[in-house]
């Protein structure tokens, strides 16, 4: 599989990526809860990360990858857009301290940047060597789309059992836990015996969540790239500023009501593409979906899905206010 990825960009890269993430797990040593201009501030350094990097790929090696990358970077950020919903009543369960939660976030987008890595190598090595590897991601997608749809209309995001979380269950049947949070700690030695904090439960469940994302994640951006190396590139600059968005869009989360039935369109409209783009291969009359017309459907459906979202919140407030 051609790929715009040398060793030498593949190194900077994880290279990059790896430093900033000791960088921010650096400057949350100690707990404190982010001021806005402060969340901001990194949050615009995020984007303009990507951007600058987008246009590298663009200006060196031509229109295509360029396009690949912004396409499934804007498709990445979205995703994890919904990801900090879960995020939130994650840390809410949890009674997280607000000087905490940055280094939750921290271990979640750490944890998630491995699995993503893991699934891949393993994706690039099905879509190499399995015919139908298209097909089974493009069936995934479809799948998530309509549970997205089911879940939202049953209301099944709106609550976290922390208890019925096996996760959880699992950790406290082989070790006690402590009663309270002890800073950034994830274990403390309490009356002779190694315990667990409840950062650390709450750090589990975030991975277990990470997991389920990636299922979705990385089929969602082979739909719009091939290339392996555009796949990680997308998925690390989506999740690298998540810890500062977070904090912008705490506020606004709540409000962003249609987001997830954005994304089940979003999602089932690259399933269909990738379906498609199996189909092609083995009916070559069979059209495919160029990128670019992936870039604009997703543009068209986030914009919408917000714009409808602002309009509802706003209109259900000036309803209560009267």
């Amino acid at each position: 599989m051609e790929t715009v990825g040398t060793p030498g960009l593949w190194a900077l890269t994880i290279l990059g990526v790896t430093g900033l993430l000791v960088l921010d797990f650096a400057l949350t040593r100690r707990p404190r809860d982010p001021s806005m201009r402060e969340a901001l501030g990194w949050t615009i350094f995020y984007i303009a990360l990507p951007v600058a990097f987008g246009v590298y790929l663009w200006a060196s090696m031509g229109s295509t990858p360029g396009v690949e990358f912004f396409t499934g970077y804007l498709l990445e950020k979205s995703l994890s857009v919904d990801n900090l919903f879960i995020f939130m009543l994650l840390l809410s369960a949890f009674a997280v301290p607000a000087a905490l939660a940055q280094r939750v976030l921290l271990y979640g987008i750490a944890g998630a940047l491995v699995l993503r890595g893991i699934f891949i190598a393993l994706g690039a090595t099905a879509l190499a060597t399995l015919d139908w590897a298209f097909l089974l991601f493009g069936m995934i997608l479809l799948v998530t789309a309509v549970k997205l749809i089911v879940d939202a209309l049953g209301g099944q995001e709106a609550d976290v059992d922390v208890n019925s979380m096996k996760s959880v269950r699992l950790l406290r049947r082989f070790m006690p836990v402590t009663d309270d949070y002890r800073g950034t700690r994830l274990t403390v030695v309490e009356k002779g015996r190694r315990a667990l904090t409840p950062l650390a439960l709450v750090v589990a469940a975030v991975m277990i969540t990470d997991l389920v994302f990636a299922v979705d994640s990385v089929p969602a951006v082979y739909g719009v790239t091939g290339d392996p190396f555009l796949v990680f590139a997308t998925n690390a600059f989506a999740l690298l500023g998540l810890r500062a968005l977070y904090f912008v869009l705490h506020a606004a989360l709540s409000r962003l009501v249609h987001l997830v039935y954005g994304l089940a369109i979003i999602l089932a409209f690259i399933g269909v593409k990738l379906v498609l783009h199996w189909a092609h291969d083995v009916w070559t009359a069979v059209p495919t979906i160029p990128t670019l017309a992936s870039l604009g459907v997703i543009v068209v459906v986030l914009a919408t899905v917000t714009a409808t979202s602002l309009w509802t919140t706003r209109s259900a407030e000036v309803s209560v206010a009267n």
